[in-house]
């Protein structure tokens, strides 16, 4: 039971820092059809931002706000420089976000070095509690919650607020939206800059989960997110939610009893949902 519990929390753990990725990007397909493929390049500019923040400060708060505030400029210039001209084109979206990608990724070795960085958690987030015969590491446990109150507190903007109106009308229906006053390029620039700010946050609590962070990394999580999105449904927040759940999960139980289909069991999940239900498992019915 003990062993049964360990991975269903370090399944949760590990899924909640993908679904951090994998809303940003369910946010930017949903309202803004775009397809990026740079988003793992923000998730791990938020895991170094971090790192050398928390290593300077000594304080994750500021760790944490300091990897925000880089995913919020980096997702701002992504929109404006990489985005904008290719808005409503797919095949240069790609092209064009995995070129992105990997400047990105080049641009973490310029300014942080080739190597990896060891990556700490916080004093009062190390160690772990006793329940019985169960241990619950506390960091795991910390994850697992923000993961809940971030889902929590965007479904609470786009169901109860003025601006997540808009959004969700925007998904439906762009060109009304605009009719009615809103400019939609803001909207779409708000979208974005949120989805990069949730990715960036990702990486920074990623960081201390894994211990160490590397440039390559974004295209790791990158990959995964894309498979949430693909298996939650497209545009479909709690589908993310959900799926995320679901890969974090299969991760955690194959790499203790099939190790060696530990690394394909998602992908093998996503080829499944689209032969049988292309449009996700939990798409809202149309």
């Amino acid at each position: 039971m003990e062993l049964l519990i360990n991975l269903l929390i370090n399944g949760l753990a590990t899924g909640m820092l993908i679904f951090l990725l994998a809303a940003g990007l369910t946010l930017i397909f949903g309202l803004m059809s775009v397809l990026n493929f740079a988003h793992g390049g923000l998730f791990v500019w938020g895991a170094f931002a971090a790192v050398w923040m928390y290593a300077t400060t000594g304080s994750f708060i500021l760790a944490i706000l300091g990897a925000v505030v880089t995913g919020v400029i980096l997702g701002f210039v992504t929109e404006k420089l990489i985005i904008t001209p290719v808005y409503g084109n797919h095949v240069q979206q790609i092209l064009i976000t995995l070129g992105f990608m990997l400047v990105l990724t080049e641009m973490i070795k310029v300014v942080f070095g080739p190597n990896q960085l060891a990556a700490k958690v916080p004093p009062y987030l190390a160690g772990s509690w006793e329940v019985g015969d169960v241990i619950l590491i506390k960091y795991r446990m910390f994850i697992i919650l923000i993961g809940f109150v971030v889902f929590g507190i965007i479904q609470f903007i786009l169901k109860r607020t003025k601006i997540g109106l808009i959004v969700r009308a925007g998904v439906l229906n762009k060109e009304m939206v605009q009719a009615l006053g809103n400019n939609i390029k803001q909207v779409f620039l708000f979208t974005f800059i949120a989805g990069a700010a949730l990715a960036a946050l990702g990486g920074a609590l990623m960081a201390p989960y894994s211990g160490v962070v590397y440039a390559e990394m974004g295209l790791e999580f990158g990959i995964l997110a894309f498979i949430v999105v693909v298996i939650g449904g497209m545009g479909s927040l709690p589908g993310s939610l959900m799926a995320a759940i679901l890969v974090g999960l299969a991760g955690s139980f194959m790499a203790y009893y099939v190790p060696a289909l530990s690394l394909a069991v998602n992908m093998i999940l996503m080829a499944l949902v689209l032969i049988f239900r292309p449009q996700g498992l939990f798409a809202a019915k149309g």
